[in-house]
């Protein structure tokens, strides 16, 4: 006998609870990254920001970033389908402009430092696309989105509930 479960409530795994609130331990410290955070981007065009943060939070398998920087990437006129390929940016280049991609490609190479330093070539393609004061401010950004990461993969900071724009990084 078969069951039809196409009206059936899906069960879910258990959402697993967070280890602590850093945020609230160490305030200094959270205000601290706020403000780095806030320097970090200003002037880099908003939606190249939430590409470079979402791309840094899936290699770093931070769920609740992946989370947080896609609603808002949404929220700022972001497409669906830019931010599902972005996993795949490089094999899906036509969907992102070259400016973009070099971002992407210094943001996969400072984030995976483990692969060895960030090659000459990516920097230099980057360094095609944005100016000193700009290109500091994306490498500032990358590194702030990947100390975002570390702080909520090692807390298990618990993606699904975050409403755009509630945090200012």
């Amino acid at each position: 006998m078969t069951t039809d479960t196409s009206t059936a409530t899906p069960q879910y795994a258990h959402e697993h609870a967070p280890r602590l609130e850093w945020a609230k331990l160490v305030p200094d410290v959270y205000k601290a990254m706020i403000t780095l955070d806030a320097a970090a981007k200003k002037g880099l065009a908003p939606l190249l920001v939430e590409l470079v943060k979402i791309r840094a939070s899936q290699i770093n398998h931070c769920a609740f970033c992946v989370d947080m920087h896609s609603k808002d990437a949404l929220a700022a006129g972001e497409t669906v389908e830019r931010i599902v390929q972005l996993s795949a940016w490089d094999e899906s280049r036509h969907f992102y402009t070259e400016q973009e991609a070099a971002a992407l490609e210094l943001t996969e190479a400072v984030t995976v430092l483990t692969d060895g330093f960030v090659p000459d070539e990516v920097y230099a393609r980057a360094a095609e696309h944005f100016g000193e004061p700009e290109l500091a401010r994306l490498i500032a950004l990358i590194n702030t989105i990947n100390a975002w990461n570390r702080f909520a993969v090692t807390t298990r900071m618990v993606a699904g509930h975050y409403t755009p724009g509630a945090f200012a990084h």
